[in-house]
């Protein structure tokens, strides 16, 4: 019988004009060159398939000489002649139904047309089996008609990008690192017919030195894929975890301390521990009073787009006072400090 065009359109031999209609239009929606981007090849033979079951099943003429006699009699007009024994008797068919048929296969642009409208957007009258050969052609060889009578491409709708937050530690952010993330996702593959698979893929993410939260990173149509549909992209979203030392403010670094009063008037050598794991030593020669903030150039987080670059380093210091004093210190105090003894 060669092609079963029942099959193509996933339908019973008792389908109805209705249920041809329905098959079409989805199995259409699904097939069409354009929403294939991927896979042009595959979807445009089998939407030219799908195209020709449908013109052949919703014509009764060419249907009931397809029920009777298969595809290659349908086409090349020339009937099987029937077994000997069968000859003469009730079911004899070894005559042509219409002997001057000639098969004519519609184009499937038309029919697609007559269902989606010259634009391709559904509102075309539903069609049935008829020739359709007088009406304009909107779709060719893939694209639409534009407003001025140029073919312009009809884009295949893609799916919503899909984020996750790439959480990253403020020592990632400032030296830079490389991150591996582990994603599985679905395919379709058309090969005759759909079929969905999970796939697993390792992606790699280079975390440039200066990075901050919200830096976005994105793998294009990386997301889940569905027939018809151009998979979704998939975006990284840099989240920055918290410190126990440091606090980022821009390409800033904020750092609370806490010194005595005596170290706040008579000077420290602070010490601090960077990022990088280098120690900083830092010397405290002023007066220091609560809530002074001191800048250490060139010592903040590097500049992403200025690489030789770094923020500042902010110091915030609080002085922690005793709690008591003796007489003998307090009067020591006033000595020192020029008060009366």
């Amino acid at each position: 019988m060669g092609v079963d065009y029942y099959n193509v359109l996933k339908v019973n031999r008792n389908a109805s004009e209705d249920d041809l209609r329905r098959a079409y239009r989805r199995l259409a929606m699904i097939w069409h060159p354009d929403k294939n981007p991927r896979n042009n090849h595959d979807a445009e033979a089998k939407f030219k398939q799908i195209s020709e079951a449908y013109d052949v099943l919703s014509d009764p003429q060419k249907r009931q000489i397809y029920d009777l006699y298969g595809e290659e009699a349908l086409k090349s007009g020339q009937v099987p002649t029937p077994p000997a024994s069968t000859r003469g008797g009730p079911h004899h068919h070894g005559h042509h139904p219409n002997p001057s048929f000639r098969f004519d296969p519609r184009d499937a642009d038309d029919i697609y047309e007559e269902f989606f409208g010259q634009d391709g957007s559904g509102t075309g009258a539903g069609g049935g089996g008829g020739g359709g050969g007088g009406r304009s052609r909107a779709y060719k060889d893939g694209f639409f008609r534009t407003s001025n009578g140029d073919y312009g491409s009809q884009a295949p709708r893609k799916a919503t990008p899909v984020e996750n937050l790439l959480p990253c530690s403020l020592e990632e952010l400032y030296k830079g690192a490389k991150k591996k993330m582990k994603i599985s996702r679905t395919i379709s593959e058309s090969y005759g017919s759909i079929k969905i698979r999970t796939v697993e893929e390792i992606l790699s993410i280079d975390i440039k030195p200066g990075w901050k939260k919200g830096t976005k990173i994105t793998f294009p149509e990386k997301g889940n894929q569905e027939p018809g549909v151009i998979p979704a992209d998939l975006i990284f979203v840099v989240d920055e975890k918290p410190h126990l030392v440091f606090k980022r403010d821009g390409n800033d670094l904020l750092v609370d301390k806490e010194i005595t009063l005596l170290e706040a008037l008579t000077g420290k050598a602070l010490e601090l521990k960077t990022l990088d794991g280098r120690n900083l030593e830092i010397q405290l020669t002023d007066i220091i009073k609560p809530g002074d903030e001191m800048v250490v150039p060139n010592e903040g987080m590097p500049i992403s787009k200025e690489p030789r670059k770094k923020g500042n380093l902010r110091i915030k210091f609080d002085v922690k006072y005793p709690s008591r004093l003796t007489s003998e210190q307090k009067s020591d105090l006033k000595r020192v400090l020029g008060g009366s003894p």
